[in-house]
């Protein structure tokens, strides 16, 4: 459940933060927010299994906002 909570609050940061960036008053700081900041990435890999084709790759590249998203996540399910 906990990273149902921690996923959830990424995406949902991540959103925010992207719509936040509309907001004329936040100008100056929300680029900061909003840049992401790569910590891995798995190049895709691709499998031909003659029937189907398959392509399996991961890439985490968070920015502030998300990872504020998940902090936020987290004191919430330590909360309740």
């Amino acid at each position: 459940m906990c990273v149902l909570f921690v996923v959830i609050g990424a995406i949902l940061g991540g959103i925010l933060g992207q719509l936040l960036m509309k907001v004329d008053a936040l100008a100056g700081i929300m680029p900061y927010l909003v840049t992401t900041y790569p910590v891995f990435d798995i190049t895709p890999v691709t499998f031909n299994l003659y029937v189907i084709q398959l392509t399996l790759g991961l890439a985490f590249a968070p920015n502030l906002m998300s990872i504020l998203g998940i902090v936020l996540a987290i004191v919430l399910f330590r909360k309740y």
